[in-house]
């Protein structure tokens, strides 16, 4: 059955409108994107659909370019999607500008899933706060392959000295999907604290990224 015959209070984007967000389902908030399901589905079972082969919303919204294969999702709807996550991602940016990062750690991993979940390379990242804690650049200087990115302390250290930081929390992806933190992880954070201490740029965090577990060095005790 069409989503058009279904009776009007339980329809997606009606009962978004009458109820608000909060009442959908992650599958009908899903079809309200879609707009239209394919044939012998409706844009509800098909949002199903998506979110059991991707395993929840965000892996699904970040799948890119994999979405291509979906039948029934063309352009225009994978950039309904790629808009939906960039939206999420400015959001949580704009918090982190706004409220101390210690004070909101929850934005912050929600922020570091959003950007480093599905990527399938590594990358890093640095989170540079000013002496409030509040951040002021969001930057990614490195990128890798699938199994190791190179990170240079100095590299570091300079860009630390261009935003006038005062903090800085770091990031970065396992594309594995393990997120237990490496001997070279416990190294690199390691040195970076030391050379960041010769500026007095104080390492809050260091957080790992994998899949939808984001864990973090300070709360393990190895800062």
């Amino acid at each position: 059955m069409r989503i058009s015959e279904w009776p009007l209070d339980e329809r997606p984007r009606e009962k978004l409108l009458a109820r608000g967000v909060t009442a959908l389902s992650d599958a009908e908030l899903v079809a309200v994107l879609l707009r239209s399901g394919v044939r012998g589905k409706s844009a509800v079972d098909l949002a199903r659909d998506l979110l059991t082969q991707y395993q929840g919303v965000t892996h699904m919204l970040e799948a890119g370019a994999e979405l291509e294969a979906i039948k029934g999702l063309g352009p225009a709807k994978r950039a309904q999607f790629a808009a939906a996550i960039e939206l999420a991602r400015r959001s949580l940016q704009e918090k982190l500008k706004e409220n101390a990062a210690l004070t909101s750690p929850g934005a912050v991993r929600d922020y570091l899933r959003l950007r480093l979940a599905s990527r399938k390379e590594e990358a890093f990242v640095c989170i540079w706060l000013d002496a409030q804690h509040k951040a002021i650049a969001i930057e990614e200087p490195f990128r890798g392959t699938l199994t190791q990115t190179s990170v240079y302390p100095r590299e570091i250290v300079k860009s630390a000295l261009r935003v006038n930081a005062a903090a800085v929390i770091f990031a970065h992806n396992h594309p594995s999907g393990v997120a237990q933190p490496s001997q070279s992880d416990e190294l690199l954070t390691r040195n970076l604290k030391e050379a960041l201490s010769l500026i007095e740029v104080k390492v809050l965090d260091h957080f790992i990224v994998a899949g939808n577990q984001a864990i973090s060095f300070a709360e393990r005790g190895l800062l």
